[in-house]
């Protein structure tokens, strides 16, 4: 069952190499993030499942690489620790996607050793219903799983945002950093898929994954940082 999670936004600029001049600006979403990693770590889990949104679903084995060549900076990460082999792999073959790579940074800059990890992306457009039996069937998939779940809310908090601005985006995440402050499974689950696709919220999906695997589990959370640098919704949250 579902013993942590932690929420975190999956921009690549999270990435400081990415980010280069402006990586101070995210500096305290990067303290937040392992923050929220350290609670995964201390609720012993015997999974890690790294949870984030593509284009394409799939699973994606530890040690799976993922790079940042696509925006212009010779960087690889793996998720979790690298065992020493190549991968097997899965039908999406084994390349991270963009929201798996930031996490196996993540991963990375927390030198995780808690737990064997496992990626899995979920299909953006991914109806409801379908998030959260994917996040049941990961909640039982080991006796103490625990969650890195990646996702931004809207792109539309600005003129500059990358979805121009959007007045009903501020009351989505308004309502989103509640849910995830919270540990409110059923408003996560209840979230508008097609708000959610107007507003450009990449982290809705995932979010309705992690709403699945925490039916019934009792758990409690925490807001550690919520913001909207570049026009768009920005969280972090620990759930134990």
């Amino acid at each position: 069952m579902l013993v942590a999670a932690a929420v975190c936004p999956a921009p690549p600029l999270l990435v400081p190499e990415v980010a280069a001049g402006a990586a101070a600006e995210l500096g305290d979403a990067r303290t937040a993030c392992s923050d929220a990693l350290a609670v995964l770590a201390a609720s012993r889990p015997d999974l890690l499942v790294v949870v984030g949104a593509a284009a394409e679903g799939g699973g994606y084995d530890q040690g799976t690489p993922g790079s940042f060549a696509g925006f212009g900076v010779d960087l690889t990460v793996t998720l979790g620790p690298d065992l020493g082999e190549p991968p097997s792999g899965h039908a999406t073959g084994t390349a991270l996607p963009v929201s798996l790579a930031v996490g196996g940074w993540l991963l990375g800059q927390a030198r995780w050793s808690a737990a064997p990890v496992a990626g899995v992306a979920v299909a953006a457009d991914l109806p409801p219903s379908g998030c959260g039996l994917l996040g049941a069937d990961l909640g039982r998939s080991a006796d103490r799983v625990a969650m890195l779940v990646l996702g931004d809310g809207s792109a539309c908090r600005t003129l500059k945002a990358p979805g121009y601005l959007d007045e009903r985006a501020a009351g989505f995440d308004a309502a989103a950093a509640r849910a995830l402050g919270a540990a409110d499974a059923a408003a996560l689950a209840g979230i508008d898929a097609a708000l959610a696709a107007d507003l450009q919220a990449a982290g809705r999906a995932p979010w309705q994954v992690l709403a699945g695997a925490a039916e019934g589990a009792d758990l409690t959370g925490r807001l550690l940082y919520e913001d909207a640098p570049y026009g768009v919704g920005y969280f972090v949250a620990a759930w134990s």
